[in-house]
């Protein structure tokens, strides 16, 4: 399962020999459960944003290796399943967090056309929160250009990796 990327029902359907609609009621139904969340793309309407792009992660990471019977240690598993691991963790942990504490946010991730991304996004406020999220803690990473030229002025921009992601998940004001 692709956590963490991109989905398209229709590719879905094809892989399972279902039509789109079918697979998007499933998703429906596994999100009405609390198996699984989408998180929609952000735009504002310029041209090289994508504008009905969706992603969908797992509330729970066991569940999604129970289906794919992988219980495989991280140390073990390819580097961008574990990107991609981790980036599900992160959101999903962030997600429950603020819900629990009433932070009420409109929650997205952000990518153009030309593979500028940004992991997830929190709009509070008024004002954009911008998190990329890297196992690797010497990883580095900078505001995208394209995002820093749109929406630099109403938002900040934090990478959060395993050596900063405690205080990410509980501290509201991030």
């Amino acid at each position: 399962m692709q956590i963490g990327s991109q989905v398209s029902y229709n590719e879905l359907g094809q892989m399972v020999g279902l039509d789109s609609k079918t697979v998007e009621k499933y998703i429906d139904i596994l999100e009405q459960s609390f198996i699984v969340f989408r998180l929609g793309s952000f735009s504002r309407n310029l041209r090289n944003e994508l504008k009905k792009s969706r992603k969908i992660y797992f509330y729970d990471l066991g569940i999604r290796n129970a289906v794919l019977n992988n219980f495989t240690p991280l140390e073990n598993r390819a580097p961008e399943e574990v990107g991609a691991l981790w980036e599900n963790f992160i959101i999903a942990e962030r997600i429950k967090y603020c819900d629990y504490h009433g932070l009420y946010c409109n929650r997205y991730f952000w990518r153009t056309t030309s593979q500028q991304e940004i992991d997830y996004i929190e709009e509070r406020n008024g004002r954009l929160h911008a998190f990329e999220l890297k196992w690797n803690p010497r990883a580095r990473a900078k505001m995208p250009l394209a995002f820093e030229r749109s929406y630099g002025s109403m938002s900040t921009f934090t990478v959060i990796n395993r050596d900063n992601y405690v205080d990410y998940l509980i501290t509201a004001d991030n």
